[in-house]
């Protein structure tokens, strides 16, 4: 099955590789992966700057609705976006990746700094 392609705010291309359940300390953390060929170091063109906008904007306009669908209410939601596909807990320094933490309030996502 090709990841569900996704629009966001800079215009890039961002598909949808895995959603991840997971309990962090007690309590649940939910992980929305995408893949987004353009932060790659080499070759990009969308910098961690034009990415966060993106970011929000997965948080609030998919990950809450998907997560309200499907009855989970999470502690945190994290949005990450890697230049390519990465198995979940390995580290490849040459993979791009961004991350944000939110807190879901209602239907809004605070942005959590880390």
């Amino acid at each position: 099955m090709e990841p569900m392609a996704v629009s966001v705010p800079s215009g890039q291309q961002v598909r949808l590789a895995e959603v991840l359940l997971d309990d962090s300390q007690g309590e649940t953390w939910a992980r929305f992966r995408f893949v987004a060929p353009q932060i790659a170091r080499e070759g990009g063109s969308v910098s961690h700057e034009q990415a966060a906008p993106d970011m929000d904007h997965l948080c609030a306009d998919l990950a809450l609705p998907y997560l309200a669908a499907q009855g989970v209410r999470p502690a945190r939601v994290v949005i990450s976006l890697a230049d390519r596909p990465l198995p979940f807990g390995l580290q490849d320094a040459t993979v791009t990746q961004f991350f944000e933490v939110y807190r879901p309030d209602g239907a809004s996502c605070i942005w959590e700094a880390f």
